[in-house]
């Protein structure tokens, strides 16, 4: 008998992809009602030759053997309110003790039911705590948080709003202790100010917020018996960057007259990093940080000024441009074109400038992941969220150093600036016919195929050279989407955070969902992306020529097609569907030391809050996904950290809800009733000290 884990099917009105109306505000500017930006011609995926690279999912099925049944008696959250989906006390007990016998590695424990509960569920037997929250000093003489008196002085030294991606880095002499490093994506006016009037912001709120975006360094210290971490305030270390703060434009577009402004003659310095999503570390010790939905910050804007990147024509949502010249277009055109690349971070030095990479190229990037080539080189990939973008990937020609002298580290420093960026194009092995647009498997038992990174421009350290007809190099590294636009590239179903395995080399990205495939005058489903409509997403997996990452062919497959697992359209890389748990909208993605992927979500389509989750991508039970946590109502797992004791997510966003406001809030989390909500970073542990999932 199939012993599906629940659903839940009943939710709040929400935007395309399952958001709040108030999420598609203030993190994207409602790019979702906007029309697509990408209105290129480009082939979709189509046939291909005989003999594509490809695996059989029937090959795979027939491996599988006995695994655990992961029922609906997942475990039962720490948190008072009602749950959405319960289980009997005996058939919990019987999931936890089979998840543990049989799962793989690393996923040994009872996975958490789909819920709605207003707290981060987790296992039975698991433990939590909140490392650092919004408004929490950081910096010497920093106060208190004090949410009815916000000034933009102290929020530049507390922790900033909405924290995104998170990274974790060794700190030598220190025992116990680490860095943690976090971006500042966005921020909700509307639940951070009492009395927040949307058309007419005051100069202090806007100043706040400005405050409250970029990224921040923290040290935290562990407790030696749990998992639990906790911040270290004015450590030296410590540190904030904000909008208004200095950063350096490098590579081959530095300079530029592109990248030129008022402020700025040179077009080499900065103010801010705005949006930054997700991101990565460096084998050289530093940090990675995507700037995504740039756009929507910058007001006045034309066809000259916006380029395809989806900037409005009028004044914006939170009407920055009334306090700073630098956001309205129409007196600084250029000033969007300061934003969209990937941060370089050195939180090694407190007194660092942080670097905008141009080489990596210009447009909305989710994250930033490396790896090094044999021979010591960086190779960067980066997904566009947009719909029907791309994804793409960046091969350096410097070999990275090792030392820990002033002339090593800034030669690393200077790794991502040379180099050929690259945009991926890929071709299906089914015929046209058999991908209808339902998600049905074709003939072949898979949806796979083949691809090529196609080159746009390389940067040499006496120039560049754009390998894209009637555009210069310094237009390739600038206007990325229109290069990649006659490159010809695949359009994706909103291309999101891409990593390597460390333990196979294979490369996984994630798209998260496109509800206007397939829709007229839209790219219709192709093998890549064959769902009609896709509201749940799925996950690529990319085998690089002979496992090399600077090959510039690959084979690909999809592991992973979300939604509901009694759903045909679902496929969980030939994993039988009936013991993995449902999951919608992936997002964020990061590997554990058993070489399982981490996935955590953002707009869950099924009716439960957002999560993380764990899948295996090797061995016989390949494909076994299992639901870890879930967050509090309105919120968004991001920025997943799996080490061997501790699990770390930043929880984003809670409380934004439709309606919501500091006067009536949808989520009292994380301090309770009569507190205001607050995104935070939270730790998760085995309450008996042993290693997750083990």
């Amino acid at each position: 008998m199939r012993k599906q884990l629940p659903l839940i099917t009943t939710s709040s009105a929400a935007h395309p992809g399952g958001r709040s109306a108030l999420t598609c505000r203030f993190r994207c500017g409602n790019a979702c009602f906007h029309e697509v930006p990408n209105t290129s011609s480009n082939d979709y995926v189509g046939d291909v030759i005989a003999g594509a690279l490809s695996r059989r999912s029937a090959l795979r099925a027939a491996a599988v053997v006995t695994v655990a049944t992961a029922t609906g008696a997942a475990a039962v959250a720490k948190a008072p309110q009602a749950r959405a989906a319960t289980a009997s006390a005996d058939a919990r007990a019987q999931a936890a003790a089979s998840s543990r016998t049989g799962a793989a590695r690393g996923l040994r424990f009872a996975p958490v039911a789909p819920n709605t509960a207003d707290a981060v569920t987790v296992p039975d037997g698991y433990g939590q705590n909140v490392v650092i929250r919004w408004g929490d000093p950081i910096l010497r003489g920093a106060p208190a948080f004090d949410p009815e008196n916000q000034t933009a002085a102290a929020q530049a030294g507390q922790f900033g709003y909405n924290n995104d991606f998170l990274a974790l880095l060794p700190l030598p002499g220190e025992r116990h202790r680490q860095l943690l490093v976090a971006n500042h994506e966005y921020t909700d006016e509307v639940l951070m100010f009492r009395d927040y009037d949307p058309e007419n912001p005051t100069r202090q709120q806007v100043e706040v917020a400005w405050a409250a975006h970029g990224l921040g360094a923290v040290v935290v210290e562990e407790d030696r018996h749990t998992g639990r971490l906790t911040a270290v305030p004015r450590h030296p270390l410590n540190r904030r960057l904000t909008a208004t703060s200095e950063f350096r434009l490098t590579g081959p577009a530095a300079g530029s007259d592109l990248l030129k402004t008022s402020a700025d003659p040179t077009g080499r310095t900065v103010l801010g990093t705005l949006n930054n999503c997700s991101g990565g570390t460096t084998p050289w010790g530093t940090t990675l940080h995507g700037e995504e939905n740039f756009n929507q910050y910058f007001a006045n804007g034309s066809r000259a000024t916006d380029k395809r990147y989806g900037i409005g024509t009028s004044g914006t949502g939170r009407k920055w441009e009334r306090f700073d010249r630098r956001f309205d277009l129409a007196q600084e055109p250029n000033e969007a074109h300061r934003f969209g690349y990937v941060v370089e971070f050195d939180p090694y030095d407190p007194h660092s400038t942080p670097r905008k990479h141009t080489a990596l190229g210009r447009f909305k990037h989710e994250a930033a992941t490396v790896r090094l080539t044999d021979d010591g080189r960086p190779v960067v990939y980066s997904g566009d969220d947009e719909r029907f973008d791309y994804f793409y990937k960046f091969v350096g020609s410097k070999r990275m150093r090792h030392g820990g002298s002033r002339a090593v580290r800034e030669h690393n420093l200077s790794l991502l600036d040379e180099g050929t960026l690259y945009v991926a194009k890929l071709t299906g092995d089914s015929p046209a016919s058999e991908i209808d647009g339902s998600g049905k498997l074709p003939g072949d038992g898979e949806f796979d195929g083949s691809g090529t990174w196609i080159p746009l421009a390389t940067a040499t350290a006496h120039g560049a050279v754009s390998h894209v007809e009637g555009m210069s190099a310094e237009e390739v590294f600038v206007f990325t989407r229109l290069a990649a636009d006659k490159a010809g590239a695949t359009k994706m179903d909103r291309p999101e955070d891409i990593q390597p395995s460390p333990h196979t080399g294979k490369v996984y990205v994630v798209l998260t969902n496109n509800t206007k495939r397939g829709l007229s005058g839209q790219a219709p489903a192709d093998e890549a992306n064959p769902r009609n409509a896709n509201k749940h997403g799925h996950i690529l997996e990319l085998t690089e020529g002979r496992n090399r990452p600077e090959s510039t062919v690959f084979a690909w497959s999809l592991f992973l097609v979300a939604g509901d697992p009694a759903d045909p359209a679902t496929y969980f890389a030939g994993f039988p569907k009936d013991r993995v748990s449902p999951i919608s909208c992936p997002d964020n993605v990061a590997f554990d030391p058993h070489g399982n992927l981490w996935i955590s979500t953002d707009g869950n389509r099924l009716g439960s809050h957002d999560g993380l989750f764990g899948v295996a991508t090797r061995g016989e039970r390949r494909g076994e996904l299992k639901q870890f946590l879930t967050v509090p109502t309105g919120a968004e797992t991001c920025g997943p950290i799996v080490q061997d004791r501790r699990v770390l997510v930043a929880v984003q966003h809670p409380g934004e809800v439709d309606g919501a406001t500091v006067e009536a809030p949808a989520s009292t989390w994380p301090d309770g009733p009569g507190k205001i909500v607050r995104p935070a970073v939270v730790a998760v542990w085995r309450a008996d000290g042993r290693d997750i999932g083990m």
